[in-house]
């Protein structure tokens, strides 16, 4: 079981393979005319070797000779029918569905919005924006009514100031203090707010944009500027607020604060002592990492202006009072590869994910030219009474064989595979009153149920579409194979061949030696009877250890615990603390929890030697499993024939 997780482990980490034309994808070496293409040999030796595959030739050859000895053992597998066991193959068709079921998904949806929030958060983007607000639950009615003001207000745009009419019209309240200007925002942009996002990201700058529909209603939108992305700055600051207080004073007082900086002062110190900022000032005015618009632009200003590790700025005002800000650090964006996971929570988080994934499969629809058939649903429809809304309510017998819908010519579906799932569908069928429109209930639960077949024939085609999931099930198959014959070969016959294993030990008898070892007696006295320690440590070293526990284990709980040990001298560190003579004893050591009190005694002294059989078990067993494989590759050797293709091989050298 640990070797089949293994196997699935190793398949669901895959790299992409490297696309390569079916003329340009020579045959790099055959096993008894089987072919193995130059594309699978690089696709796996580069996921195996990762950093590490440098394409040299001795790197090459090692993995070509590795890869060889696999497909020996696969091509055995085969012959011995093992691919055609259906225990196995069931195996094999629930590793495809686990692996199916997230790849399309992350394939078709995660993988693509992933790129692109990432390219959106290397830029911040400067806008303003006017919301003609929808709302909730609104009737078609209402969303034309917002879109035809929208479209007016973007009309009066042309003409009137962006600022002034935000003012009047805009359901954004900020617009009475910002004029509708957000400034700079940068990715990802609220729930709800994925169409505005890629707008601001992708349309032209310094136009009028919209409408576009949000979650909140429609915007008009304009872009002023885009610039690289500031990232996260780490950051301290002393802070003297003027509310309340002559501004003057304040600002002579925080001038000469930042002149003691500059004579030398410990920024930190200065922040504990002076700072009004009560949150910060006891930790030396540490803010930690923020990014844009979490603080007044001013402030985010002169700190992301900040060039250098330990700088501090000028005083600068905010609407707060004045600061001084020290730069601790700063971090840019990263790397996709490591900015990756953090995205990849939000996004699955964001209402993007959902309409990406809707989006698909109404991809999938088009491109496998679905087929309905109406009439088909409304017939089964008009069968239907209030006993479909409870949970007695079954699939009906007659009519199932009736094709509902269907993908080119071979992925049909009837009405029993529809009515199967309604029965399933007890929850959703059961959620709504007895006064349900039960037709548009059963075309709501259609809609779900061709969605979810639009989703299983575009996954019974991943093979044919994406060459690195094949690649990926030939990897679980082939490993499966090799799992059973090696298993069978092998590790089967290792473990129970006890006349072979007993030959084996002959032949590699003196491998496996005890180096000089202790039996040992090692005291747990209850820390309820500690102060007897002394005393029991005087008798244990005299008496044996019948005899201690007989003295000791007089009361209940009993005092003493005695266990017997044989350890090697040179495996146990508690044995350089003590002298290596029979009687020696070791030092006292309390258990970490309070519970007891540990000490030990050596009570006889054993020399050097030869492990038995039974002794070193584990390892010979292991030991002849690796000869019992290599004499079965050479077997292979000579019962298939190998053939390399020198010059293929070789073209891949660099």
């Amino acid at each position: 079981m640990a070797k089949r997780y293994f196997i699935l482990l190793a398949a669901l980490l895959y790299l992409p393979m490297t696309t390569w034309a079916q003329k340009d994808d020579p045959v790099l070496f055959t096993v008894e005319n089987t072919p193995v293409h130059q594309s699978e040999f690089v696709y796996i030796y580069t996921k195996t070797n990762g950093k590490n595959a440098d394409f040299s030739r001795p790197s090459l050859q090692e993995y070509l000779d590795l890869y060889i000895k696999f497909k020996l053992k696969v091509q055995k597998a085969r012959e011995m029918k093992l691919d055609t066991i259906p225990q196995l193959m069931a195996e094999l068709a629930g590793y495809r569905r686990q692996l199916a079921d997230s790849y399309l998904i992350d394939k078709e949806v995660t993988e693509k919005l992933l790129q692109e929030a990432y390219e959106h958060s290397k830029q911040d983007v400067d806008i303003s924006h006017i919301l003609i607000s929808i709302p909730p639950n609104p009737s078609p009615e209402d969303t034309l009514a917002a879109y035809q003001q929208a479209m007016a207000v973007k009309q009066r745009l042309k003409k009137e100031d962006f600022a002034a009419v935000a003012k009047e019209v805009s359901a954004d309240k900020s617009a009475q203090n910002n004029g509708g200007h957000i400034g700079y925002v940068t990715a990802l942009f609220p729930n709800g707010f994925y169409e505005l996002e890629k707008a601001a990201y992708s349309m032209p700058m310094n136009k009028l944009l919209g409408p576009i529909r949000t979650n909140a209603g429609y915007h008009i939108l304009q872009v002023h500027a885009r610039r690289p992305a500031r990232g996260e700055m780490e950051a301290a600051h002393i802070l003297l607020r003027t509310q309340d207080k002559d501004k003057q004073a304040v600002k002579t007082r925080i001038d000469s604060i930042y002149q003691a900086l500059q004579n030398g002062a410990e920024f930190e110190a200065l922040a504990r002592q002076l700072s009004e900022d009560s949150r910060t000032a006891a930790q030396g005015g540490y803010i930690g990492f923020f990014g844009i618009n979490k603080y007044s632009p001013s402030f985010e200003d002169a700190a992301f202006g900040l060039t250098e590790d330990g700088a501090y700025s000028k005083p600068v005002e905010t609407n707060v009072g004045w600061h001084i800000i020290k730069r601790i650090s700063q971090r840019g964006i990263q790397p996709y590869n490591i900015e990756k996971s953090r995205l990849e929570n939000k996004v699955k988080r964001d209402n993007r994910f959902l309409e990406a994934k809707d989006a698909m499969v109404e991809k999938i629809k088009q491109e496998g030219n679905l087929k309905e058939y109406p009439k088909v649903l409304d017939e089964f429809n008009a069968t239907l009474t209030d006993t479909f809304l409870t949970f007695r309510w079954r699939a009906p017998q007659e009519g199932g064989d009736a094709l509902l819908f269907q993908y080119g010519t071979d992925y049909k579906v009837t009405l029993g595979d529809f009515a199967n799932y309604l029965e399933r569908a007890t929850r959703k069928r059961m959620r709504s009153g007895s006064d349900t429109d039960i037709p548009a209930l059963v075309k709501e639960l259609y809609q779900d149920f061709v969605n979810e077949s639009a989703m299983a024939y575009e996954e019974k085609n991943l093979e044919k579409k994406y060459p690195d999931f094949k690649a990926l099930m030939r990897e679980y198959e082939e490993g499966i194979l090799l799992f059973e014959a090696t298993k069978l070969l092998v590790w089967d016959k290792a473990s129970q061949d006890s006349a072979g294993l007993a030959e084996f030990y002959k032949v590699i008898e003196g491998k496996y030696r005890w180096e000089e070892r202790a039996v040992t007696s090692i005291y747990k006295l209850d820390d309820r009877y500690k102060d007897q320690l002394d005393e029991v440590r005087a008798f244990a070293a005299t008496h044996t250890p019948e005899e201690v526990l007989a003295k000791f284990n007089t009361n209940d709980p009993p005092a003493l615990r005695h266990e017997s040990k044989t350890l090697e001298r040179s495996v146990y560190p508690e044995f350089k603390s003590m002298e290596w003579k029979v009687g020696a004893m070791s030092q006292s050591e309390s258990d970490a929890r309070g519970r007891f009190t540990k000490f030990q005694k050596i009570e006889e002294l054993l020399p050097k030697a030869l492990k038995t059989l039974d002794e070193a078990r584990g390892y010979i067993v292991a030991d002849y499993q690796d000869y019992l494989e290599s004499q079965w590759v050479e077997q292979l050797r000579k019962e298939y024939e190998v053939k390399v293709n020198q010059k293929v091989f070789d073209s891949l050298v660099k």
